[in-house]
């Protein structure tokens, strides 16, 4: 048994400390920006040194992944443990709004985490990484909603759909989130985003493709 337990603590030891790392990359750059931090500047900041950066992080950039990383793996949990009986619309939004809740959940956390989310739309080389992992939430999300409502993604586009449809709900409200907006404010954008695509994915026919189409030029089927 002592094995395990040692085992259990040196883990979370590590979870600390890659923590404290990521808390303290974070802070500088969403103060300084992406380009002006310095792993130095880093490790500084966190009292450790460039040895332990490089055993938890590769980069500055891999900092800033492994956040992205982190943020889609939330909602794809989030999503699966929903009741199976939900809406789909109402049960993307729960999922999307998990690493959301995250990022707002006290004041000077939220306006942190926004100048993070922020860095990351406007910087490319970070743009192109968020680009780049949410092509991973979205397979995520398509494999749960497949599973959710039976359907085979490989011939009802209805999960890739829905879960792209998320991923452009999230960014909207991203986009939209301000200086100051708090917890409250950016569950009224989440709300307001899904309300919009909710039509789309709460269709009647989950589940039955081909049972009713209209499209220019081809006749109607039932």
């Amino acid at each position: 048994m002592a094995p395990r337990s040692d085992t259990t603590l040196a883990e979370r030891k590590r979870q600390l400390v890659a923590e404290e790392l990521r808390n303290a990359a974070l802070m500088l750059l969403a103060t300084r920006g992406f380009d002006a931090v310095t792993v130095d500047d880093i490790v500084a900041a966190a009292g450790m040194s460039r040895r332990t950066f490089f055993r938890y992080f590769a980069s500055k950039e891999d900092v800033v992944v492994r956040f992205i990383a982190d943020m889609g793996t939330d909602v794809v949990a989030e999503l699966a443990a929903r009741p199976k009986d939900e809406p789909p619309s109402v049960a993307l939004r729960h999922a999307i709004w998990r690493p959301l809740a995250g990022c707002a959940d006290q004041p000077d956390h939220a306006e942190r985490s926004r100048i993070v989310v922020r860095l990351i739309l406007d910087t490319p080389a970070l743009h192109a990484r968020w680009l780049e992992r949410q092509i991973h939430w979205r397979a995520g999300l398509t494999a749960e909603l497949a599973a959710r409502h039976s359907l085979d993604p490989d011939t009802d586009p209805y999960p890739h759909l829905a879960a792209g449809m998320a991923m452009l709900a999230l960014d909207a409200v991203l986009e939209q989130w301000q200086p100051g907006d708090d917890e409250q404010r950016l569950a009224e954008l989440t709300d307001h985003a899904f309300a919009v695509v909710a039509p789309a994915l709460d269709r009647p026919s989950v589940g039955a493709p081909g049972r009713v189409i209209d499209s220019p030029g081809r006749r109607r089927v039932r």
